[in-house]
């Protein structure tokens, strides 16, 4: 397959986008990698004639980034586009959730999302923790918690699932629905993702859901943020619970 003269990429807007966005491994192995670490990114848009200068720190855009997604009011939903002109300088180009190009006005660089009006209502609320198992591995079937029946990302409706790694890698799932257990489940997929990101049994990871309802939703491995910090020390919390209780006994 031929190279494009002008690489580019697209990012979605996850939760904890402000602090930071993953440039894609393929992308930066084949042109990025090996260029000046202290050489800032400029980034540029049809918003204003101003260019943002962000640092990169390994595969991650930071200090500066914030400021950029600020200027130009991007929000989690939000899908940027980012396409390489040469020397480090980027063009980007924002689409909302329902994926039309974002229109601002001059100077003051105000957002009109075309069809807005049209766009779903998005969901990033909600996020649970995932353990990897002898069993879900086997049985190639992990289930959600009860709780996700309240997700308004989720439905019983929805086949199938996105799950995305930390560095914006994503594998599609089978998706569905037990009556019996009344919950929901990952399948057909749910091992080979596991192995892709080297989950031996054991393994926790917190997995934010995005989504409307309707279309297929995003479960990605949440960022290192509150939420889920809190989702961890709980789950710890239990079982140093639990084991004190049973060495009382």
């Amino acid at each position: 397959m031929e190279t494009p003269r002008e690489p580019h990429f697209f990012k979605p807007l996850l939760p904890g986008c402000q602090s930071g966005v993953a440039i894609p491994l393929d992308l930066y192995s084949k042109h990025i990698q090996g260029a000046e670490i202290n050489k800032p990114w400029k980034l540029r848009s049809d918003a204003s004639d101003q260019i943002w200068e962000v640092i990169r720190e390994g595969r991650t855009l930071t200090r500066g980034w914030k400021e950029f997604t600020e200027a130009h009011d991007l929000r989690i939903g939000d899908i940027i586009i980012f396409k390489h002109e040469g020397d480090m300088v980027f063009h980007v180009t924002p689409f909302g959730p329902s994926c039309c190009e974002i229109q601002y006005t001059h100077p003051q660089i105000v957002k009109e999302e075309a069809d807005a009006d049209d766009a779903p209502t998005f969901s990033y609320d909600y996020c649970f923790l995932a353990e990897v198992t002898a069993t879900n591995q086997k049985d190639d079937k992990m289930f959600l918690p009860v709780e996700a029946m309240w997700c308004g990302a989720l439905s019983q409706q929805c086949k199938e699932v996105k799950l995305q790694n930390k560095e914006g890698k994503s594998w599609t799932e089978s998706f569905g629905f037990s009556e019996s257990d009344g919950a929901y489940y990952i399948s057909r997929g749910w091992r080979k993702f596991c192995r892709d990101n080297i989950c031996t049994n054991g393994a926790l990871f917190v997995l934010n859901v995005v989504g409307d309802g309707t279309t297929t939703p995003l479960l990605c491995v949440c960022p290192e943020r509150k939420e889920c910090t809190e989702l961890l020390i709980n789950h710890f919390s239990r079982i140093d619970g639990s084991v004190a209780s049973t060495s009382r006994n």
